[in-house]
């Protein structure tokens, strides 16, 4: 979310004068400033929350003498003794910091909550360095909820933190640390750092690049400067690895559930910044009160709307699940949903509940591949028997085919929240770069939904090798297609030309085919997206050996 012509994270300009506004009529709520409002509607809003409640600027100071931008909104004229809940507001990964926020100021107040929204250390106007949501920006979130509960009027025994991708990282490390977080919404979250930056042995390296780009290596810490520079040279040592467990929601579950911690998700099926396996897995590990919302789209897409003040379904629900935990009232009143919470590609209206994940994923049917047959290039992938004994052989150049991940970070993901998901044309994809299974046409509409996995013998020329699978929904008549999921995977071997046999999880999804469709899966040797081990210009066998036969696991199933 940075405001920077080449990030994915872009807020427009549009964006920024919306939210300078809002913060000028804060400070200043005259009628002049707020009427200046009126070209965005949000006049009215804004009146009504500075009758409920004033807004202040502050810097918050640490124990080590560091400064933390802030902004807090306290409730006018609570009565002698009355308290209030609050919510403590971490920033996401933004040059503005806390202020990606101020949209939300006026649901908050008017539910009657305090709210202080602050930016972490080394973070837009924060002093200090950037340590990533570690052990140090989890302390300085115990000193700012020292600050908060010493304001009158705030009750400690009813302290929220709600955040979005970096702010949510760091609610969920906070409530694992300070008991006095007695709930967390975190919206485009990660649970496991380590399985962000490194999937299947592979490096995420172009979203990494992009975090990276955001944070501004210069503010970066000592350690963690390192640590980039290990994961750009591909040395993943205990370094690196301390350094994500430390960061992961998952390393701490214990703490989460010895104290019951009520915990949010909320993620994307096409995330491309951090691992859904490790959110679904956080998830179905915690044993307190819980919910978890996957949508359409990719990182940070579905709650934008919410967080400028607008309905998205990731705020309301966090407003929905504050109140219900904290007493507030700045949701509709309703009760939050527990459980899983979905929508299915590409229909934003859907809303799908099931009690857990293991109601949610349908069970997997198994799908072989098949060796091409004669005169043709690509080959079949259905049901029935396995199918040993054929061989591909991938050219391995560097260059990538027309299928890939996503073509943009981010982007990509919001065109599909639109209803305009990339097309991909793999009728003209050159078969000497990938290989492709294709089922028979399906008589009826289905519905993948859940985890999916795949099992491939591969046999490179040189010693390691990167391979990338792609599930597509395809139009037969057309070969064009749309992504369902995806995954990479990085053999290292011995010795050149070894065959390693390989299972690997592709993204979990949700997607529904109309009748007449095709599941297609693609194998690439390069995405632009991952590291890429290959030694090029090389070849890569992709093979199904006799008690080994490959096949692709897909959680499949009628549409009611």
């Amino acid at each position: 979310m940075d405001s920077s012509p080449d990030s994915p994270f872009t807020l427009n300009a549009d964006d920024l004068a919306r939210l300078e506004g809002i913060r000028e009529a804060l400070l200043d709520p005259s009628p002049r400033r707020i009427g200046r409002l009126d070209q965005w509607g949000l006049a009215d809003t804004y009146e009504t929350y500075a009758e409920v409640a004033a807004y202040r600027e502050l810097s918050i100071a640490m124990a080590d003498g560091t400064m933390l931008d802030a902004a807090l909104s306290v409730p006018r004229n609570l009565a002698p003794g009355q308290t209030c809940p609050a919510v403590v507001l971490p920033a996401p990964l933004i040059n503005i910091g806390h202020r990606a926020y101020l949209g939300m100021f006026p649901r908050w107040a008017l539910g009657g909550y305090a709210v202080l929204a602050y930016s972490q250390r080394g973070l837009a106007a924060s002093g200090g360095e950037i340590h990533v949501a570690g052990p140090q920006d989890v302390a300085d979130a115990t000193e700012v909820i020292d600050a908060l509960v010493r304001i009158d009027g705030v009750d400690p025994d009813r302290i929220g933190f709600f955040g979005s991708s970096y702010g949510a990282g760091t609610s969920l490390l906070a409530a694992a640390k300070d008991r006095r977080v007695k709930v967390v919404a975190g919206t485009s979250a990660w649970g496991d750092l380590f399985a962000s930056l490194y999937e299947n042995g592979t490096r995420h390296l172009k979203a990494f690049e992009a975090l990276v780009q955001l944070f501004g290596e210069e503010r970066c810490s000592k350690e963690f400067r390192r640590v980039i520079e290990k994961i750009r040279n591909n040395a993943i040592d205990d370094e690196v690895r301390d350094f994500a467990a430390v960061r992961s929601p998952r390393t701490h579950l214990d703490a989460y559930n010895d104290n019951a911690t009520p915990i949010l998700l909320t993620t994307a099926w096409h995330e491309t910044i951090f691992s859904v396996p490790a959110v679904v897995d956080l998830f179905s590990s915690l044993t307190g009160p819980k919910s978890l919302l996957v949508q359409v789209g990719d990182h940070g897409n579905g709650e934008l709307p919410g967080l400028a003040g607008l309905l998205s379904k990731p705020t309301e629900t966090a407003y929905r699940w504050l109140d219900h935990h904290l007493g507030g009232s700045a949701g509709d009143g309703r009760e939050p949903r527990f459980g899983v919470r979905s929508e299915y590609m590409h229909n934003l209206l859907s809303d799908l509940f099931h009690e857990d994940w293991a109601s949610y994923a349908l069970p997997r049917k198994r799908f072989h591949l098949a060796g091409p047959a004669a005169g043709q290039g690509d080959a079949q992938l259905a049901e029935g028997a396995p199918q040993p004994g054929w061989s591909r052989s991938l050219k391995a150049t560097g260059r990538d085919t027309a299928v890939v991940v996503a073509p943009k970070l981010v982007q990509t993901g919001l065109a599909e929240r639109m209803g305009l998901p990339h097309v991909y044309k793999t009728a003209e994809v050159d078969r000497d770069l990938a290989a492709i299974w294709t089922t028979e046409p399906f008589p009826q509409p289905m519905r993948v939904q859940g985890d999916l996995e795949v099992r491939v013998t591969v046999k490179p020329r040189a010693m390691d090798a990167t391979i990338v699978a792609y599930l597509l929904d395809c139009d037969p008549a057309t070969g064009k297609g749309h992504i369902i999921t995806n995954a990479p995977c990085t053999v290292t071997n011995q010795q050149a030309g070894q065959a390693t046999t390989v299972t690997f999880a592709l993204q979990p999804a949700h997607y529904v085919l109309a009748r007449g469709r095709r599941l297609q899966l693609v194998i690439g040797t390069h995405d632009p997206f991952f590291s890429d081990a290959n030694s090029t210009p090389t070849t890569v066998e992709i093979t199904s050996p006799e008690g080994t036969e490959s096949y692709l696991d897909i959680p499949l199933g009628t549409v009611d």
